[in-house]
């Protein structure tokens, strides 16, 4: 496999040059003096609008340590990340919180829905905290809602959905700012296998849509197929690129050879 030509492809065309993030010699060390544990060691990555890229990596290759510094839950040792033209690891708390909450949104495995707020009311919770009025965001989550299939649900609170429901639930609430990125960590890891297809259904239809850029973490081959691009992380470094083509039964066997010749364990960190 030609990574060099895969890599010039995937900067071809229009719409990939919009840059959402570019990633440079990104390094992550953990501990003190004497002991240290390098987690990361000079990740360079591109992420245009309209991606949908899968994170992969035996346990310990760095997987979620990179979802979180490019999310700015965590910061790097070394190396910059830019984000809405801004070098994150840089920029005070303040500025951050506030790209956290109008230019990322996050998918996580837990839903982290609020158990005494009907399911209108949480995805709704972040423009009502931007102080959107309360017209604009019914009808925002009820086009969103409409969009994923779960708008029947609305009026019920988390307790009384599925797993699934509920994970299609936090994703609209994702994307109801709707920011420049979408980081999913393990998205489908608490769901069934027909909830998983359905979500990833979901993520699919947004991203072809043009309304999500999405970075999502997985262990799951299957889960990594649903993505246009997969990056093998063995280590704390980017092994490979993978891209989709039409077939994505093709896409998944390609992700399994690879994961085979790198061998490991491939759990979620």
């Amino acid at each position: 496999m030609n990574h060099n030509v895969e890599k010039e492809n995937m900067a071809s065309g229009p719409a990939r040059r919009v840059h959402v993030a570019v990633v440079k010699d990104l390094v992550k060390t953990y501990g003190g003096k004497g002991v240290q544990t390098r987690v990361l060691k000079g990740i360079d990555l591109d992420i245009c609008r309209h991606d949908f890229i899968a994170i992969m990596g035996p346990s310990g290759s760095g997987k979620t340590t990179l979802l979180n510094i490019l999310s700015t839950i965590d910061k790097p040792t070394q190396g910059t990340v830019i984000l809405d033209g801004q070098d994150i690891t840089k920029v005070p708390n303040k500025e951050l919180s506030r790209l956290r909450r109008d230019k990322i949104g996050f998918v996580f495995q837990e839903y982290n829905l609020l158990d005494t707020m009907t399911l209108q009311d949480n995805i709704a919770l972040p423009l009502s905290l931007s102080g959107v009025s309360g017209s604009e965001c019914v009808d925002k989550v009820q086009r969103l809602a409409a969009l994923l299939g779960i708008e029947e649900h609305l009026k019920k609170y988390p307790c009384q959905l599925s797993g699934g429901q509920r994970q299609r639930g936090a994703t609209c609430r994702a994307l109801i700012t709707e920011p420049e990125i979408i980081f999913a960590d393990e998205p489908t890891g608490a769901l069934d296998s027909k909830s998983g297809r359905d979500l990833l259904e979901c993520f699919r239809m947004v991203n072809d849509s043009g309304q999500a850029t999405i970075l999502m973490v997985t262990h799951d081959p299957f889960c990594a197929s649903y993505a246009k691009d997969v990056y093998m992380l063995n280590d704390g470094k980017i092994l490979c690129r993978l891209s989709r083509g039409e077939d994505r039964k093709e896409f998944y066997d390609r992700i399994i050879d690879v994961q085979t010749s790198m061998g490991g364990d491939f759990l979620c960190q």
